[in-house]
């Protein structure tokens, strides 16, 4: 195979350190891959597990089956220097769908801080020890890439993706303000091929369609009584936080988990009573450039790739990308009112970079056509 190149624009001038204390990567039960089995089998074969997951694998135990990794003792590895390499790769992500990007998380806090290791440099390196994973997947990938474009273009729903990401970035503003929002929803639904080209705010949003579509957005990543499956916030003191959402009873349900897997109840409420708050202007800054990094992800462009696939190519690609780009966008609102509801996290700046640090790793896990290695 000819050498592949790697887009690494996602961690270019950035930072990334290990926060003391934080642990919260240690929560998601790595893969240990064939070449890795062997010293966990010969020196810790108990706590080698296969995972709970439609496509099982070989992977770190977690304490009671659900906490953090069974290493993880004080908020400290227990086998630092042989940590499995997905371990060894968070914060940065591997996406190959039809080109190589990395893409780093922003859940992680580490990468908030503006210390740590240039994240360029150290990219660079787990993509070299990924190398053999990579080819594989872009063997992989290439394939069903291929077939999708055919079957887009088969059904009339194919659009230039330079174009989509071009547009989203000339109305970027437009993507934090909920009457712009409501616009390119309506658009997405009712217009066979939508362009944001002249679009124009809602004078009159319908509010309660646009909270309804935001708490959908964030339920279903929510919605489920298994801590293993909920998403994780760790907060400014480091404790893990898991929000889940029961929807017959129609609530939200906060626990804390223990350093030892245990969950202790917080509190809860009726999910329909937590209701987008408006954004201050430095609010909306920060939600801008989220977005701003949302369009530049092959990942979220897989993500709406898979969803058009699931649903048939019924829409035209622009549509379902506008209207992804805009329900993350309300997501987040949400999560951010979610966040101040329960914990107190205000409305401005830090509240929606507290949203982005619940949410992204959420995004990162969803459905796509590509893979992450």
């Amino acid at each position: 195979m000819d050498d592949y190149e790697v887009d690494y624009s996602d961690v270019e001038g950035r930072k990334a350190e290990c926060p003391e204390g934080c642990g919260m990567c240690c929560l998601c039960q790595p893969e240990v891959l064939p070449e890795e089995r062997l010293f966990f089998r010969e020196n810790h074969h108990k706590d080698l597990v296969k995972s709970r997951t439609a496509d099982p694998y070989f992977a770190l135990a977690l304490k009671k089956g659900r906490g953090s990794c069974v290493f993880l003792n004080g908020r400290r590895c227990g086998i630092y220097n042989k940590r499995p390499a997905y371990c060894r790769q968070f914060p940065y992500h591997i996406y190959v769908g039809d080109r190589v990007k990395v893409e780093l998380d922003l859940s992680c806090r580490g990468v908030w801080t503006g210390r740590g290791n240039d994240a360029r440099e150290e990219a660079t390196q787990i993509v070299k020890a990924a190398d053999g994973r990579i080819r594989d997947a872009i063997k992989e990938a290439s394939s069903v890439y291929k077939q999708f474009y055919h079957n887009c273009r088969d059904a009339g729903v194919m659009s230039d993706q330079v174009v989509l990401r071009s547009s989203v970035s000339d109305n970027l503003a437009g993507f934090t303000d909920l009457s712009y929002l409501g616009a390119v929803m309506d658009a997405s639904q009712m217009e066979p091929v939508m362009t944001l080209d002249g679009l124009h705010k809602n004078t009159a949003p319908d509010m309660a369609e646009l909270e309804e579509a935001a708490r959908s957005a964030a339920a279903e990543s929510m919605a489920t009584n298994d801590p293993l499956s909920a998403p994780i916030y760790c907060d400014r003191e480091w404790n893990w936080n898991m929000f889940m959402v029961n929807e017959s009873e129609g609530n939200v349900e906060w626990n804390v988990m223990d350093d030892e897997g245990d969950m202790i109840f917080k509190g809860e409420s009726k999910i329909d009573s937590i209701q987008i708050k408006p954004l201050s202007p430095d609010a909306g800054k920060v939600l801008e450039d989220y977005i701003k990094v949302l369009n530049g992800r092959d990942s979220l462009m897989g993500n709406v790739f898979s969803l058009m696939d699931y649903n048939e190519y019924e829409d035209d690609m622009a549509n379902a990308y506008y209207g992804c780009i805009s329900t993350a966008a309300l997501d987040l609102m949400w999560r951010a009112s979610m966040l101040d509801h329960f914990i107190g996290v205000g409305t401005g700046a830090e509240a929606m970079k507290e949203a982005i640090i619940f949410y992204d790793m959420d995004r990162l896990d969803a459905p796509a056509i590509g893979a992450f290695v």
